[in-house]
């Protein structure tokens, strides 16, 4: 019987064509049996060369697999199909766009399997034209097993819960087995939000791990980061869906100045992109970050505003419910 592979690697990619030989390549550097390697990609509906880009490399693989959508389903639809098909018990994911530096995997499948823990975390490299820039993953402690909750808190401080990139690590399959691997139904963006809530509140163990072999492209055409219509929005269900997590929890009380301090980060960045959104957008953007702000106790959400810079205040003022008193309380 043929041994499984080491790794299998999720890749969805919507029109990709002229970046995946870069991704392509350095995949064919990252164990020294490339059976080890598993490759999953799914083209999402893509209208460019990428069937044709996927043909010529395929052949570079022994193991590669391929999902075809007709249509683009989103990130989240993409992911879990590719999941549904990886065979070895450590899963990664990559985006089209990007690429790793050699032996990256194998690092992420060794710390894996060394730790014995559901998922690690690593540093990651972006890349913005020419220009390159190293980012850590917010942990101090390196290369030993942790209890998943401890990234979640200070509510303060970066931490863990800041950096939700899916590509940024491994997992172990029982997480799959669990169903906390899998992304949100229907997202088209923010879809790694509730995701990496969902783990750090319910997986059993997770490591942060010096492996920084990934280099994640910014600022092309392609990315979601550069549209302002109303995939943007999905941010609001994401955080539904955190204070859905929050709520349930018998902690709830300690992750809810947490949870609302993400909030009102990510609404300040959303708030920021508003001009460059289509009137019925914006009047929706309104409607949606008013209820979700709704969520948040009274009592917390006062603290945060307290300890909020003013840049931040004034972004979100008009979002909040209570905006009278908050602003009074704010001139005090």
């Amino acid at each position: 019987m043929t041994a499984p592979p080491l790794l299998s690697l999720v890749i969805p990619a919507k029109d990709e064509a002229p970046r995946l030989a870069t991704t392509f390549g350095s995949l064919t550097r990252q164990f020294p049996d490339p059976a080890d390697l598993q490759v999953v990609f799914v083209d999402d509906g893509s209208t460019d060369d990428t069937s044709e880009v996927v043909e010529t490399w395929s052949a570079r693989f022994p193991r590669f697999d391929v999902v075809r959508h007709d249509t683009p389903h989103g990130l989240a639809d993409s992911r879990n199909d590719g999941l549904a098909l990886a065979q070895a018990d450590h899963i990664a994911f990559l985006d089209g766009d990007d690429w790793l530096r050699p032996g990256h995997l194998a690092a992420v499948h060794r710390a894996l399997t060394d730790l014995d823990v559901d998922f690690v975390r690593c540093d990651h490299t972006t890349v913005t034209g020419g220009a390159r820039s190293y980012k850590r993953a917010p942990m101090s402690v390196r290369g030993l097993p942790l209890r998943p909750r401890a990234g979640i808190l200070p509510a303060h401080d970066s931490t863990m819960i800041d950096y939700p990139y899916a590509w940024a690590g491994g997992f172990h399959r029982r997480l799959l087995d669990d169903g906390l691997l899998r992304f949100p139904a229907g997202f088209q963006t923010a879809e790694d939000r509730s995701w990496i809530w969902d783990l750090h509140l319910h997986a059993r163990s997770f490591a942060v791990i010096d492996a920084p072999g990934i280099c994640y492209r910014r600022g092309t055409a392609t990315s979601l980061t550069q549209v302002y219509d109303r995939r943007q929005l999905d941010f609001t269900r994401a955080f539904q869906r955190i204070f859905d997590l929050v709520v349930a929890d018998a902690e709830s009380q300690a992750l809810w100045p947490k949870a609302a301090r993400n909030w009102l980060a990510i609404l300040q960045h959303h708030v920021g992109r508003l001009p460059r959104m289509e009137a019925d957008v914006r009047h929706e953007f309104s409607a949606l970050t008013t209820e979700v702000s709704h969520r948040i106790p009274a009592d917390v959400l006062r603290a945060e505003l307290r300890a909020a810079s003013k840049k931040r205040f004034d972004a979100v003022l008009p979002y909040l419910p209570d905006r009278f008193a908050h602003l009074q309380e704010a001139s005090r």
